[in-house]
């Protein structure tokens, strides 16, 4: 195979760790998620240029406890902050927005594994903001890698476990 000839610049800076990108069908913008160290894992829209803050500015600290060497603060002139972010890290993975008619009260819902928490974190979205935080199948107690929306409409959700498994879910099934 012949080697192909590609053009590549940075886009943006300041991200951390990332674990998904998912385009909101709603808006039709980019989201990136990204790890924090010890808490601060964020949901960005990434845009060109724009600085996304780390190491200057983070919602978390050092694995140790211990503050981020190079970090500012929370807030830092010339850095964006995030759409949405954890002070205490759930270990956010993969992620899907629900875009399809199948199952209607999950419309205009963000889905996105935790594999600390061992659960499916369900966000509300409006636009490009996260208006509302819920979870569900933490009783499962089971790392998620990942999650997709199928073709047939059903949340497909992938665990980190040495008996890993694939898990298809629909409203009912979350009670």
């Amino acid at each position: 195979m012949k080697e192909q000839v590609v053009d590549l610049a940075m886009y943006n800076a300041g991200i951390r760790n990332p674990q998904g990108l998912a385009i909101n069908p709603w808006s039709g913008a980019l989201w990136l998620h990204e790890h924090g160290p010890r808490g601060g894992d964020e949901i960005n829209i990434p845009e060109k240029g724009k600085n996304y803050g780390w190491p200057l500015a983070t919602w978390g600290v050092n694995y140790s406890g211990l503050k981020v060497p190079e970090a500012k603060g929370e807030i830092v002139e010339g850095t964006e902050q995030p759409v949405y972010y954890w002070k205490d890290s759930p270990a956010i993975s993969g992620m899907a927005f629900y875009a399809s008619d199948v199952f209607a009260p999950w419309r205009h819902k963000l889905f996105i594994g935790a594999l600390k928490d061992k659960e499916v974190i369900v966000m509300r979205v409006d636009g490009n903001t996260v208006t509302e935080e819920g979870r569900i199948l933490g009783d499962r107690k089971q790392r998620v890698r990942d999650v997709r929306v199928g073709p047939d409409g059903y949340l497909y959700v992938l665990t980190d476990e040495s008996d890993g498994q694939l898990l298809k879910v629909s409203p009912a099934a979350t009670r």
